[in-house]
């Protein structure tokens, strides 16, 4: 089996906020990459037990997540996706997973939720509010590439089980915070999903393992299993917070007759709401 997995840093188990830990001016950014690419490492090997053959990492994160001197010699690694959207995934891959990621932007109980950045208040495609997570799956499914596992925080989890049914997931932090954000300003909404509780890392890693290969072993049984049902034409709708207090929140909309890929690589148009 060929399997393709994207990393973010925010929903990494230890990843405690924004202004510390992700950007590569954080006072902890280099330890935030340490953790994630343990987590990487843990989810490999649980594939490559459950049968997986070639791996292929992709660091998803803004300003990167993994130290490249720490991964596992035996999966690759990729950074750099000029074409944009679907960041290198293809047909030859029988199965795309996800470690570190977060929920999307405004989730209840989600630990440094966004989609994209702290700017969205929604995103959907076709009615289906989405993140990160499932602006990729969606991608795969029109490629016939079917979601198989993802780790991150525990609105991640729900969040992708929602999605994906069947899909396995394995959370390793959960938030505390238990109200949207959605009236939040940009810079407030950056420090809105600080609060949460986490596992140790070395338990996390533990348990990303032990998923893996369960994943991994149920993707091997049954590589033909049904991906995301997407029924053309589509229509992208983006929602976004005011910059400051008294702003106005904007609305971008987008379609594509045919491709969920093409419609995530269409620039965003924003437009005041009424």
């Amino acid at each position: 089996m060929k399997i393709y997995l994207m990393t973010d840093l925010e929903g990494v188990c230890g990843v405690k906020n924004s202004v510390d830990w992700v950007h590569m001016d954080s006072r902890f950014y280099p330890q935030a990459c340490r953790l994630l690419t343990h987590e990487v490492n843990a989810a490999a090997s649980g594939f490559l037990e459950g049968g997986a053959q070639h791996i292929l990492v992709a660091d998803g994160h803004g300003d990167g997540g993994i130290d490249p001197e720490l991964l596992d010699p035996r999966v690759e690694f990729s950074r750099g996706w000029p074409e944009g959207f679907p960041f290198g995934l293809d047909e030859s891959f029988d199965g795309i997973a996800w470690v570190g990621q977060h929920a999307k932007a405004s989730s209840i109980g989600a630990h440094l939720c966004h989609t994209q950045s702290f700017d969205y208040i929604d995103l959907s495609i076709n009615g289906v509010s989405i993140g990160e997570f499932g602006q990729l799956a969606y991608c795969a499914a029109e490629l016939g590439v079917p979601a198989f596992f993802a780790s991150g925080d525990r609105a991640l989890a729900a969040e992708a089980e929602s999605l994906v049914p069947g899909i396995v997931t394995c959370w390793t932090k959960q938030g505390t915070r238990k109200d949207s954000g959605k009236h939040c300003t940009t810079p407030e909404y950056a420090r809105w999903n600080e609060g949460a509780v986490h596992l140790s890392p070395k338990r996390a890693c533990e348990k990303i393992r032990e998923t893996a290969r369960h994943a991994a072993l149920q993707l091997g049984k049954n590589r033909n299993r049904a991906t995301l049902s997407l029924r053309p034409p589509f229509q992208r709708v983006a929602i976004f917070r005011p910059r400051e207090q008294g702003g106005q929140k904007t609305i971008s909309v987008e379609e594509h007759p045919s491709s969920v890929i093409a419609l995530m690589n269409i620039p965003f148009h924003p437009k005041p709401m009424e």
